[in-house]
């Protein structure tokens, strides 16, 4: 994996690194790649995030992005490798850069989670977000419709403003994305972006990656430091919406 200034990892296999710079493009091919990507850095938002050439996006080759047909149909790698980075990259996906979605690996989400619970306590019992962890739990993992209507948002506008409870929880590191859910054709085959089927944290990887030993304050400045080395182009305040 290279880029116009070199190797961009550099190091061992163990010891790699991955500095985001304006020669940082186009050097993901594959959806292992990614997937080493997303365990190297520990974070790394989908799409746009508002500092330069810091997205999965930016690193897809020209061949693995968004390309539409004449017939009506497209293909993006990108979208279809999701799911599979959270499945076999150990790692955790949901929307948690300012309501951006993108992944964390498993290495720094103790962290992660630690700072972003302390900012935001759990919900009260009996409150609509109490619910909606309550329905999750009983049944370990649901599609966000179905994790909808068991919640009883079934009304004229209720599929924006269940949205938005969902979102406000994975900002607050207690509703992550499992994987991706597909309908299919006549013929057997997947078609459209596809549903995300929710889980929790607890439920994905166990409690004890939900535990951490440091303070949030020091898992807040440990981030800090890491994204500091990764973005040296970013500025403070740039580095701080992403982990606010």
């Amino acid at each position: 994996m290279e880029n116009e200034t070199g190797n961009i990892f550099d190091g061992g296999s163990e010891n790699r690194q991955f500095v985001f710079g304006r020669g940082v493009q186009g050097c993901i091919h594959s959806c292992p790649e990614l997937m080493e990507c997303v365990n190297v850095v520990g974070f790394l938002p989908l799409l746009d995030s508002g500092i330069y050439r810091y997205d999965a996006e930016t690193l897809m080759a020209d061949e693995c992005r968004f390309t539409r047909f004449p017939d009506g149909s497209w293909e993006w790698p990108l979208w279809q490798w999701k799911g599979a980075v959270v499945r076999e990259g150990g790692c955790v996906y949901g929307k948690f850069f300012a309501g951006k979605a993108g992944f964390i690996s498993r290495e720094w989400w103790p962290d992660f989670c630690n700072w972003r619970r302390s900012k935001n306590a759990a919900p009260e019992e009996g409150t609509i977000e109490d619910v909606i962890l309550s329905t999750l739990r009983e049944h370990g993992s649901m599609i966000a419709r179905e994790l909808r209507a068991a919640c009883d948002f079934t009304g004229k506008n209720m599929r924006s403003k269940f949205d938005g409870y969902v979102g406000r929880l994975q900002m607050a590191a207690r509703i992550v994305t499992e994987d991706f859910v597909y309908p299919v054709d006549k013929h057997g085959r997947e078609y459209g972006f596809g549903w995300s089927l929710l889980t929790t944290p607890e439920s994905l990887l166990g409690r004890e990656a939900c535990v951490c030993e440091r303070s949030p304050e020091e898992s807040y400045e440990r981030m800090m430091a890491h994204l500091a080395r990764l973005l040296p182009e970013a500025t403070e305040a740039q580095l701080k919406k992403l982990i606010k």
